[in-house]
């Protein structure tokens, strides 16, 4: 190395230089690749969006076709030929209700009792008095009648609420029920499904006369 200060200057910088060429350059790293959200972002720029209510409209609901009036009317008739007085024997405490129509099988009435039939409808008749019950099973009946129901439960209560603990509904229902052309027979219903509290009533179906 010479001794000159401005040669050795020379020295450094070139050995620096050749140095600097020999060292490799940097691979340049590449950005990672835009997300979905990052381009849909780049895309609607500048966007303004539109603030409109979403009004639906929604179709009105389309009126039964059962005349509701009619079947009222037709239940209030119905419920005025259903007399409470009927040539029954009286019924004891705890006895059951029970009835086939004429003509029709007794296993038909066991069935019933057993449950084998399905219940498709009920009607509760708690909180009725005799003429509001009167109505609402006439109303009941012939509604299951329009839409061919077959096995129907009425439940009357045991009557532990009632004026001397006595199931008053029980017996005029029995006598309601016998008076309809559409009822084949009724049984007191399983323990499971009431008991001495419910009937299980067998309609005709429509083609049925």
């Amino acid at each position: 190395m010479s001794s000159d200060p401005k040669q050795r200057l020379k020295e450094i910088k070139k050995t620096l230089k050749q140095a600097a060429a020999a060292t490799p350059k940097p691979i340049p790293v590449k950005p990672p690749e835009p997300t979905d959200h990052e381009l849909f972002l780049a895309a609607t720029k500048g966007v303004v969006p539109l603030y409109r209510p979403a009004l639906v409209e929604h179709p009105r609901a389309k009126p039964s076709p059962w005349p509701r009036q009619r079947e009222k009317d037709e239940a209030a008739v119905m419920a005025e030929a259903m007399t409470d007085l009927w040539p029954w024997d009286e019924l004891e405490s705890g006895e059951e209700l029970l009835f086939i129509r004429p003509g029709l099988k007794l296993e038909t009435l066991r069935k019933l009792r057993r449950g084998e039939w399905v219940v498709q409808a009920q009607l509760d008749l708690h909180g009725h008095n005799s003429d509001t019950a009167r109505l609402a099973v006439a109303e009941f009946l012939l509604q299951c009648r329009r839409t061919n129901k077959r096995c129907v439960r009425i439940i009357h209560g045991k009557g532990l609420g009632s004026k001397n603990r006595e199931p008053v509904l029980k017996l005029k229902l029995k006598n309601w029920l016998a008076q309809r052309d559409e009822v084949l027979g009724f049984s007191q219903a399983r323990p499971v499904d009431g008991g001495a509290g419910a009937v299980l009533v067998l309609l005709k179906g429509w083609r049925e006369k």
